[in-house]
């Protein structure tokens, strides 16, 4: 079976122990996510056919819901590694008080020097990739320029002692000719909303690029990550009358993304976590600027109006269903996300622009517990201790807690099931059913010490204080027995 084989591969100590520990520490590990993947292959497909219309020209925009620990921030670090191993530069942020998508305060640039920090592509997944790319297009463009101009000397009947210097890589003809090529790219990017300045930032790096002036290329980087103050100092520095600001940094965005694709990478995917910080905005009217950022970004992906761009936003399902507050409160994005009245969980719409993540099952939890015992011995070099039914006992009391079948989430059962593991590695002489079985009897003596308390409590209180019992009370206690019982 495909799932033993994923299983059984050897995972690198350093990535299980990344993966280990993030797990139990209750976040997403940003490396060694195809170990530990399951499930999620509905909404898993519908996000990559995504992908593959932004690689065509297009644009997309989704929301992702589902409560805390339910995979939200799992299924967008999922989404993260897959694009980037398809050739896309991504970019990602957290939202928090002090990053929103606009602000008073410049909350919005905010977020956008977080988007730009985090710029990662496949050799530089870490983040902090701009200039890698921007050296990758004009090293790019040099071969391509160096290619020709060998294909063209190759045809070309040669004449002694003048060809050589005529297409060498340092020659005047070769620098012409890569300025040529940058010039097409600046030229069809300065036809955009701030693609001249956009692309006299590009020109000037190029220069800095073929002069070897470091300085310059840090105040050309400086610019693009939004971090001059103000227009004058740009000025000074650059030559150039204009700055990135709260209100325009999406269309930077877009120009990013245009751009990306002219330097070789199939488009541009942004994920924005943490959408109930919106929510918590106290002033409605800051809350709906926020909303309506969102909105134009909306419009613009499905318009046709953005290219080579994703958009990934995720939340729980009160910051975008709450009427008065969420997303929802804003009546223009209420009527174009809310659900049809043919959308019901089990058969929900993969195609819709908000995708609500349904709970795992058992049986997809019991293949993850699998993948994190072998894990877990091959990080720390001992022999699996638990065995498949014990694995199925653990799932069975984890699904059987009162309120499991609506509230339980991934977070919880992963990280129950890691101390599990870790108890077991630490103190060899517990097997995993005295765990297992301790624990049943434990809750079941829990509950039922928690019972005779609270009927001894209530018995005392009856036979000896009238103000509990009431003036009617006395005499009539075969009457009233039932009102006085209590669980």
């Amino acid at each position: 079976m495909p799932v033993e084989n994923q299983t059984n591969r050897r995972v690198p100590r350093r990535i299980a122990q990344a993966v280990i520990g993030s797990l139990k520490g209750g976040v997403v590990p940003r490396v060694g996510l195809p170990y530990i993947t399951v499930g999620r292959k509905a909404e898993i497909d519908a996000l990559l056919s995504d992908v593959d219309v932004i690689s065509e020209g297009g644009a997309s925009f989704r929301f992702i819901v589902g409560r805390y620990g339910s995979g939200k921030s799992f299924l967008l670090q999922t989404i993260r590694n897959y694009v980037m191993d398809r050739n896309f530069v991504v970019m990602d942020a957290d939202l928090s008080p002090e990053r929103k998508l606009t602000g008073t305060k410049g909350q919005g640039l905010a977020t956008y020097r977080e988007l730009i920090g985090n710029l990662a592509t496949r050799t530089k997944p870490e983040g902090g990739a701009l200039s890698l790319v921007l050296d990758r297009w004009i090293s790019g463009i040099q071969m391509q320029v160096q290619s020709e101009m060998s294909k063209a000397a190759s045809s070309v009947q040669p004449v002694p002692g003048t060809m050589q210097g005529t297409f060498s890589a340092g020659s005047p003809a070769f620098s012409g000719r890569v300025a040529e090529k940058i010039r097409l790219v600046v030229n069809s990017i300065s036809g955009m909303v701030h693609g001249f300045d956009f692309a006299r930032l590009l020109t000037l790096y190029f220069e800095a690029e073929q002069s070897g002036d470091d300085a310059q290329k840090a105040k050309v980087l400086k610019w693009f990550r939004g971090e001059y103050p103000t227009r004058t100092e740009a000025r000074q520095d650059l030559g150039v009358n204009v700055i990135i600001t709260d209100e325009d940094w999406y269309d930077y965005l877009k120009l990013f993304a245009f751009f990306f694709r002219q330097a070789g990478y199939q488009g541009l995917m942004v994920f924005v976590d943490e959408l109930v910080n919106i929510y918590k905005i106290p002033n409605s009217v800051a809350r709906n600027n926020n909303y309506e950022k969102i909105l134009t970004m909306y419009n613009d992906a499905l318009q046709g109006k953005a290219h080579y761009i994703g958009m990934l936003m995720s939340g729980t399902p009160q910051c975008i269903e709450d009427t008065r507050r969420g997303v929802y409160s804003y009546e223009a994005l209420r009527s174009r996300l809310q659900e049809g009245r043919f959308s019901v969980e089990g058969t929900r719409d993969m195609m819709a622009p908000v995708i609500r993540l349904e709970p795992l099952s058992p049986e997809e939890m019991l293949v993850l517990t699998e993948k994190l015992t072998d894990m877990h011995a091959g990080l720390y070099g001992y022999e699996c201790r638990i065995r498949q039914e014990e694995r199925v006992q653990f799932i069975q009391m984890e699904y059987s807690r009162v309120g499991a079948d609506s509230h339980i989430t991934p977070r919880e059962i992963i990280r129950d099931f890691i101390e599990l593991l870790d108890i077991l590695y630490q103190h060899p002489e517990k097997t995993a059913g005295e765990l297992l079985n301790g624990q049943v009897l434990g809750d079941m003596s829990a509950g039922t010490s928690q019972f005779m308390k609270t009927d001894a409590h209530t018995a005392g209180r009856s036979a000896g204080d009238s103000s509990f019992a009431g003036p009617e009370k006395a005499g009539r206690d075969d009457e009233n027995e039932l009102t006085t019982f209590t669980l």
